[in-house]
């Protein structure tokens, strides 16, 4: 099969699930490892590197979100993605709010878990390779909001921004990311930004557009 693609780590103390998202993983070529607690996954990512933590955030112990705070402020460039139990989609939530980018409800299935992790790695090797130049950027903040991925969106769109200051289409990303979020002052203050800096610039009009008709509110966002 050859060298295994990335190194994924599960911190679970149900051993079924570690053995489960094993046996889902492994056959696809994932080197995949296990840990039953916060504080062996601290020494597991101690001695090695990891693509991925597939991380319970309901442990003995160090729990998951005592383990994603040490994993936000020492391995701030591993991913992690919660399994969470029916129920506990609030603390889900949270985690993602302390720098989790996904999760996962159990019961799933291996397809499921298979596209997250497929999903989440993809993501990861873009950022990795995404060229940081403006159109680079404007790219990557597209790709990102449309699989919902809005923090690490701005933060590329202001890059952008940064970058080039004098074009429209930064901002019209920008103005689109408020929208999603429900900012709709914010977002016409992007998009009006656009629209001075190149008045011929459609996709901020016709987003603009939007956000003053309740009845176009709905529809989806132009991108440019």
């Amino acid at each position: 099969m050859g060298q295994p693609k990335e190194r994924i780590l599960i911190v679970d103390d149900e051993k079924n699930i570690r053995l489960t998202v094993s046996y889902t993983l492994q056959p696809l070529g994932y080197q995949v490892e296990t840990a039953v607690n916060g504080e062996e996954a601290l020494h597991k990512l101690k001695e090695a590197s990891y693509s991925l933590v597939l991380l319970d955030l309901r442990m003995p112990g160090m729990d998951g979100m005592q383990l994603l705070r040490h994993i936000a402020r020492d391995y701030s460039d591993v991913p992690v993605a919660i399994i969470t139990a029916h129920g506990t989609v609030e603390n889900a939530v949270d985690a993602m709010k302390l720098g989790a980018i996904d999760f996962i409800r159990k019961p799933f299935t291996p397809a499921e878990l298979r596209d997250l992790v497929a999903a989440i790695l993809e993501r990861r090797q873009m950022l990795a390779t995404a060229q940081r130049d403006y159109a680079g950027l404007l790219t990557l903040v597209k790709h990102l909001i449309s699989v919902r991925q809005f923090d690490e969106a701005g933060r590329y769109a202001k890059e952008a921004v940064g970058r080039d200051p004098s074009r429209p289409e930064a901002f019209n990303l920008l103005g689109v990311l408020h929208r999603l979020l429900g900012h709709e002052g914010d977002a016409q203050k992007n998009f009006r930004v656009a629209l001075d800096l190149d008045p011929a610039y459609q996709p901020a009009r016709e987003n603009l557009s939007r956000t003053a008709d309740p009845v176009r509110r709905h529809e989806a966002p132009n991108l440019g």
